[in-house]
């Protein structure tokens, strides 16, 4: 995707897959519309805002481009039984500013942003109610926001698109603007977005953002920002731009207390909307962590976005077992599943290291933690997990959609030698529902959380424990164990300090969070990944059958080049239309 693709005049009477809030745009032969057209009718500048929602990724599709979500299979959490996903270059070290754009990160932030500045730009001639046009003002200063912050999680500085561009403009000067002005950017859209936006939606209006959506995502950007990758990294202190700007800050403690006061606002704003935790009304916490993923624009969902029935489909296939007509795609590792703690307690099965990981021999076999009570042996070690994991993974032996799960050599859903399977032994549970039957062809609508309030106690428990002293503030207890008590785990223990909460902070957020694309940008912005993205990943022995099968090998060795592999690279076409404009991401 080339600059001038990216800046194409945009109408609305094109045919343009749209965010399930709205119809496609129609369009009859001959009757494209010019801009004026569009912005002197409402009904034409509401399909056009429909149009800018289709820019949102699809983010349950981990595999495909069209999910733009190459993160959750390039982190330690899952490895993708697809060969050509994405991921796979980026495990291998075989990604590049060549084939960069095949992931359609880049491109989305500059096209999402396009049609919001279009927006922006001209919605001030459109004939309606004043106080519903600045909603949806709110509305599009908070993708265009969103659009950002999809560009600098990735790529760290990148350009920003405060008005659209024109096709015979000088792209010469589109340059990376200093973090830290990115950052203000965000910080900016989302307060004067948040300003505009309703309190709460009816159900008609799900999928549009409300005022928290604006700040949870400035909870998440400053969080970002307070964090080692982007405060303070002394592997990008010489990294200038030509004019000799210093496009990565110096290190700033206050950092941390602005996330922690910017997420405290998100969690009060939100709960004061009618805003709370998930718990499913039976009470058992395997239900609530379940349901809290299936039950659509539940009281726990701050932004969200349902994927049509197409690509929720394509999900579930991926999610479901061969045995029963899926095709295995989505597999936890090893190290995911060695994370989850044991049922109860304060104990996990391993021995954990400074990052709340577990520790590794260097057979690649985990130390076990004698104090748990774990047993490692053969199929024992599922028993007695905490309620997450049986909601997040299907195991060998597990109870799924009327039958016991056979991942072993041999088994009903085992290694094929033709179609998919499970490279680990192990499939995503969560988000997958169990009222699918593929065979039939019996699928669901699903939603991709974007927002929830359980990420948002959790941003402010990790930034309140960074900014404070070496005991953490009361509030960084309370939060962390309402997140543990819905999943029905224990309170922590009320002695630790702030280098113990840290740990059990990160594998907090390696638990709750799995699968929605936060573990990769954790790792990468506490700067872990140069490590636990750079050994080998683990599965089962999925080749065998019997005992052997519950034998830990070795699935992939990963590669991550430090500190070269922390950020995106620019794709090179881009780099070379600007002629040198734009400056490569260092290491690239």
């Amino acid at each position: 995707m080339n600059w001038k693709n990216i800046i194409t005049i945009i109408t609305v009477g094109m045919t343009v897959l749209v965010s399930s809030c709205a119809d496609y745009l129609d369009k009859q032969p001959n009757e494209d519309l010019t801009l004026d057209d569009v912005f002197a009718k409402r009904e034409y500048v509401e399909r056009f805002m429909a149009a800018t929602y289709a820019h949102l990724s699809n983010e349950l599709w981990f595999d495909f481009s069209y999910g733009r979500n190459p993160f959750v299979g390039a982190s330690d959490e899952m490895e993708m039984s697809l060969a050509d996903a994405f991921s796979q270059a980026m495990n291998s070290g075989s990604w590049s500013p060549a084939n960069v754009l095949n992931a359609r990160i880049w491109s989305t932030v500059w096209e999402g942003s396009r049609k919001v500045n279009l927006f922006l730009e001209n919605i001030d001639v459109t004939p309606m109610d004043e106080k519903l046009k600045q909603e949806w003002i709110g509305e599009m200063k908070f993708l265009r926001a969103y659009f950002h912050f999809l560009g600098i999680r990735t790529h760290g500085p990148i350009p920003l698109a405060r008005r659209s561009y024109g096709a015979n403009e000088d792209f010469t000067t589109i340059v990376r603007e200093p973090l830290a002005d990115c950052i203000d950017f965000i910080v900016q859209e989302c307060d004067e977005s948040g300003a505009l936006l309703p309190a709460s939606r009816n159900s008609a209006e799900m999928g549009k953002p409300i005022a928290a959506a604006a700040l949870a995502l400035k909870s998440r950007i400053l969080l970002y920002a307070a964090s080692p990758l982007f405060n303070g990294n002394a592997n990008y202190a010489n990294y200038f731009d030509a004019q000799g700007r210093k496009l990565f800050p110096d290190y700033d403690a206050n950092k941390w207390k602005e996330a922690a006061d910017a997420s405290l606002e998100c969690i009060k704003a939100f709960e004061a909307a009618g805003g709370a935790l998930y718990y499913a009304a039976s009470g058992d916490p395997v239900d609530s962590y379940s349901e809290l993923f299936l039950e659509r624009y539940n009281k726990e969902i701050i932004f969200t976005s349902n994927l049509e029935l197409s690509a929720a489909s394509d999900c579930e296939l991926r999610m479901t077992p061969n045995g029963m007509g899926g095709v295995s795609y989505y597999a936890p590792t090893q190290e995911i599943v060695d994370s989850y703690g044991m049922a109860g307690t304060n104990e996990y099965p391993f021995v954990l290291d400074e990052n709340g990981d577990p520790r590794y021999n260097d057979d690649g076999n985990p130390v076990v933690n004698a104090a748990s009570g774990y047993n490692d042996n053969l199929g024992n070690k599922f028993v007695g997990r905490e309620p997450r994991f049986y909601a997040s993974i299907n195991y060998n032996g597990a109870e799924w959609r009327g039958r016991v799960l056979q991942f072993y050599s041999g088994g009903l859903d085992g290694k094929k030698t033709t179609g998919g399977y499970s490279k680990t032994g192990y499939l995503m549970r969560k988000m997958s529902s169990p009222n699918v039957n593929v065979v039939q062809g019996k699928y669901e609508v699903k939603t991709w959380i974007r927002f929830r309030l359980g990420e948002i106690y959790l941003n402010y428990a990790e930034a309140l424990n960074e900014a404070g002293g070496n005991t953490p503030d009361p509030d960084v207890f309370k939060y962390v164990n309402l997140i543990r008590a819905r999943a029905g785990m224990p309170n922590l223990p009320n002695t630790l300090n702030k280098d113990e909460m840290r740990i059990r902070i990160h594998i907090e957020r390696k638990i709750e969070l799995a699968f929605e694309t936060h573990r990769y940008f954790d790792c990468h912005r506490w700067k872990t990944a140069a490590v636990i993205d750079n050994r080998p990943i683990h599965g089962l022995n999925i080749d065998v059958s019997g005992n052997d099968f519950f034998s830990r090998r070795v699935v992939e060795d990963r590669v991550f080049e430090a500190p070269k592999h922390y950020l995106f690279p620019i794709p090179q076409d881009d780099i070379a239309r600007s002629q040198g404009a734009l400056l490569q991401t260092p290491g690239w």
